[in-house]
Order: C-alpha cells, then structure tokens, then sequence
C-alpha cells in the first residue's frame, strides 16, 4: 500500500473520478491510497466470506452483501473506504442511487494482505467504528484466524476450532475454518 504525491487533500469528487484500472483506491481524511490487486488465497477468502455471508443474509431476509463497494464515511476532509465484504441491513439506507453509500456498512470484512501494515489496519478499524459500523472482521488468511471487534477495547481473535457468531448478522454461525476450506 502506497500513498502517491499530493499537493492537496482530495475531494470526494475527485476521488470518484479516478481513472486506474490497475490499482485499488481507498481515501482517509483526504489522502489517497494506492494499493495493487488482490493476490489470488486473498480472493479466495473474500470469495468463500462473501458466498458464506451471502447464503445467509437471502436466506433470512437480512439485507444486502457487498465486495468492494464504497462508503462516503467521513467529510471535509472526505474518507471513502471499500471494504472486502460488507452488509447493510434492510431498511438501513433505504433505496439510494449508484456511487458511494452515505454513512458506513453495519458489518465490515478486511481480508488481510501481506502488503497491510499494522498502523494502516489500525488506521482503517478505527474509522470504521468511529463512523458507526457496528463490527469490524479482521480475517487472516496466512495465520488462519478472525479477529471481530466492536469497539476498540472489545476484540476477540478467533482460531480454526472457534466458530464465528457476531450480532450484527443474526442467527449467522460457522466455524473458522470453514472460512478458509
């Protein structure tokens, strides 16, 4: 993850009109963020998270499941974060047009990278539950563990025997290592 050279903070509006198909992007207070694409056991976890977290947000009517999408989280100076896999309850946000989602996702998944460093990550889990998200799952896939945090005092690190209950997606359980079978 890399910043590039800025001469001022960035927009919003700029931001969304980035034109790099190459690079991921995700704005903190104004400040670009580069990252390259995703590694291939990186996909793999995000996939089978989303496949998991989908099946059961249709199948009890709980909302929507995202990858990648935006969240406008924070103005002047703007922060847009796109995490792995998110869920937005039914009836959270209402109907909204295409771009950004005003306001952040209930339930966040960051799949860790090798790339990640500790300060980066910190970084994003605080602005995520300083803007409202309610759960914040840090999953990684080289040590085979979750992480859920609902406050920065309340994380619990999860191994392959544990299984995976938050609140924020009820009636959701499955154990760690079905997560990265």
């Amino acid at each position: 993850m890399t910043t590039t050279t800025q001469t001022h903070l960035m927009t919003v509006e700029e931001f969304i009109n980035i034109d790099d198909d190459y690079h991921r992007h995700e704005l903190i207070k104004g400040e670009l963020l580069t990252m390259p694409p995703v590694k291939r056991l990186h996909g793999i976890v995000a996939a089978q998270l989303t496949f998991l977290l989908l099946q059961h947000a249709r199948a009890n009517h709980l909302g929507d499941v995202l990858v990648e999408s935006g969240y406008h989280l924070e103005k002047d100076p703007d922060t847009v974060l796109g995490p792995d896999v998110s869920f937005i309850a039914h009836g959270h946000y209402g109907d909204l047009p295409d771009g950004y989602t005003p306001g952040p996702p209930v339930h966040a998944v960051e799949v860790l990278s090798p790339s990640d460093t500790k300060g980066y990550v910190e970084r994003k889990l605080a602005v995520y539950l300083e803007t409202g998200t309610r759960s914040v799952w840090l999953v990684n896939p080289r040590r085979r563990t979750v992480e859920i945090i609902s406050s920065l005092n309340n994380r619990r690190m999860l191994h392959e025997d544990d299984e995976v209950v938050d609140d924020t997606l009820p009636g959701f359980r499955v154990k760690v290592s079905e997560i990265f079978a």
